[in-house]
């Protein structure tokens, strides 16, 4: 006849293995809520506008000055003299 084994679940190191997993997950869960609970979201400059509109301004004024070095580059390149643009600009 067969000896059965009579242990209570807990004695058996698989099932400590399989709890284990989602177990730590829950855990996990808690500590994130925690933090994200606990410490508040930097707040965002709400003066992104004028600021993105200073950096045109910048990437205007380094294209300007380029400017006539663009010219002379493609004029050298096609032999064409470049148009003169009759608009200002700001």
């Amino acid at each position: 006849m067969e000896k059965l084994d009579t242990k209570p679940w807990w004695n058996y190191g698989y099932v400590w293995l399989i709890i284990s997993g989602p177990l730590l997950v829950v855990i996990a869960a808690f500590i994130t809520a925690y933090i994200a609970v606990t410490r508040p979201d930097p707040v965002v400059d709400n003066d992104y506008y004028r600021h993105g509109i200073e950096i045109n301004k910048t990437l205007n004024e380094q294209r300007d000055s380029l400017a006539p070095a663009i010219q002379a580059r493609n004029h050298a390149a096609t032999g064409l003299k470049p148009a003169q643009d009759s608009t200002p600009r700001p």
